[in-house]
């Protein structure tokens, strides 16, 4: 098999890797994008999409089925629903596969060379790759490491049988009956809500005090409150300790030391996701790592001169948009473009019942640097809109500082509040002020009004509470 030469070689398809290639391409840059599985890496295959994709119809059940009950306010009833699960995650794999071609396409379209297979680091300018006719040996000027993370494996609780992660959650065409969650983070209660509203009967495991622990106990306090309301029974200060010898049950040591066997049918692990830096011959060029990770500087450069490294691999946030910035900023800066990653917030969304949105810095962080405050809050209890769509749980709160009312940061929780997003980065990256915020018209019935009464609230001039 003829050698690739290439100036520019990525290797994983992931949001970072493929939007690095699409860029270069665009940029003129001869590219070459190595990838293993389908493109769209972890995110659109096994991750964020088909999440999405459940938790939607989850919710959608959900509301029938109250309608069936008769527990509609709205004065909508029908008869008992049903759900074909295996339908679903056909629905599921439909939207992946429109995605996995789209992405196929737009790499073609700017001219990127795709080569399917698994790549091995010879030297800092040489991989070899596993293809399906062979080894493929490809030479660049400049390489983008992107391959991203995988699930953490607990030793006394392998992946296998009973024991599943959020890709095999994923891909279930049966709904269990009983679902033990072990790991109280986002993953672990996005999917077990989704698992909840659809019948099953969901019991979370979580070591630390409280679910959701990067986040302050006000942002999750409703997030507590709708998983009793679904009946997902929450043990905090637990320990999973094992499977039961029959495999139908998980042993588990509760916050005052006793032993507790929970019934499960399967056994759901998300206790975090690692960096997938294992066999793929890094130590053939031997890296300088921060901890686990590989460590990068403000333009992703490695300690190795003309090796990149972007995304998952290279530590917190492991977020999806952040490894895509990552990868549009490398894609320039090797086409010769001044550029440096100073982003002032990654926005941060926990896709839970309600939602949860973080961008910038929380009270406790600002206080921590130093920073006099001023915070605003303003509950969806007081939002029109929020209360036409039943979603009154929650607010939008704003963090600035005491002196020139700078916004340092935004923080929300409630129904749909994920689409507030960006607004809020943009606000915090724009160097908004409160008075910016407050001043700017928001229309009318819409939840966004919440962000502007908060800053009005922390203004002092509170118009509607």
């Amino acid at each position: 098999m003829k050698d690739i030469s290439c100036k520019l070689l990525v290797i994983g398809a992931g949001p970072g890797g493929y939007v690095c290639a699409i860029r270069a391409g665009q940029l003129g840059l001869d590219t070459v994008i190595v990838e293993a599985g389908k493109p769209g890496g972890t995110c659109l295959n096994v991750g964020c999409i088909p999440s999405k994709a459940l938790i939607h119809a989850a919710e959608e059940f959900d509301k029938v089925s109250h309608f069936a009950k008769g527990g509609s306010p709205l004065g909508i009833s029908i008869s008992t629903p049903a759900i074909d699960l295996g339908r679903t995650v056909g629905w599921k794999d439909t939207i992946v596969s429109r995605l996995n071609s789209g992405v196929a396409g737009l790499l073609k379209k700017a001219g990127v060379k795709t080569v399917p297979g698994w790549a091995k680091f010879r030297d800092g300018k040489t991989v070899e790759v596993e293809t399906e006719t062979g080894v493929q040996v490809i030479r660049a000027e400049t390489i983008v490491i992107a391959t991203g993370s995988v699930p953490v494996e607990l030793p006394f609780l392998p992946f296998g049988g009973p024991v599943i992660s959020s890709t095999e959650a994923l891909a279930l065409t049966d709904l269990p009956k009983r679902l033990v969650v072990v790991g109280g983070g986002y993953i672990g209660l996005e999917l077990g809500t989704a698992f909840a509203k659809l019948g099953a009967k969901v019991t979370v495991v979580e070591a630390l005090p409280r679910i959701l622990a990067q986040y302050d106990a006000e942002l999750t306090r409703p997030v507590s409150k709708r998983l009793a309301e679904i009946g997902i029974e929450v043990l905090v200060g637990a320990k999973a300790r094992a499977l039961y010898s029959k495999g139908n049950a998980l042993l588990v040591e509760t916050a005052d030391g006793k032993e507790k066997k929970i019934e499960a049918d399967k056994v759901l692990v998300t206790v975090g996701r690692k960096p997938a830096i294992e066999g793929w011959g890094l130590e053939e060029i031997d890296l300088a790592m921060s901890g686990r990770f590989i460590r990068i500087n403000d333009q992703c450069r490695t300690s190795m001169r003309g090796v990149f490294a972007i995304g998952d691999v290279t530590g917190e946030p492991m977020l999806a948009h952040r490894a895509m910035a990552q990868g549009e900023m490398v894609a320039e800066i090797v086409a010769g473009r001044r550029r440096s990653f100073d982003k002032r917030a990654i926005p941060a969304v926990c896709f839970t019942d309600p939602e949860v949105v973080t961008a910038g810095l929380s009270p406790e962080e600002a206080r921590k640097q130093g920073r006099e405050v001023k915070i605003g809050q303003f509950p969806f209890s007081a939002n029109g809109r929020a209360m036409t769509r039943q979603g009154e749980e929650g607010f939008v709160r704003v963090v600035a500082r005491a002196d020139n009312h700078l916004v340092l940061g935004i923080q929300a929780v409630g129904q749909g509040i994920s689409e507030l997003s960006a607004a809020f980065s943009l606000a915090i990256e724009m160097g908004a002020r409160l008075e910016d915020i407050a001043g700017t018209v928001h229309a009318h019935p819409t939840q966004s009004e919440a962000f502007a009464e908060a800053s009005l609230k922390a203004l002092g001039q509170a118009l509607h509470i």
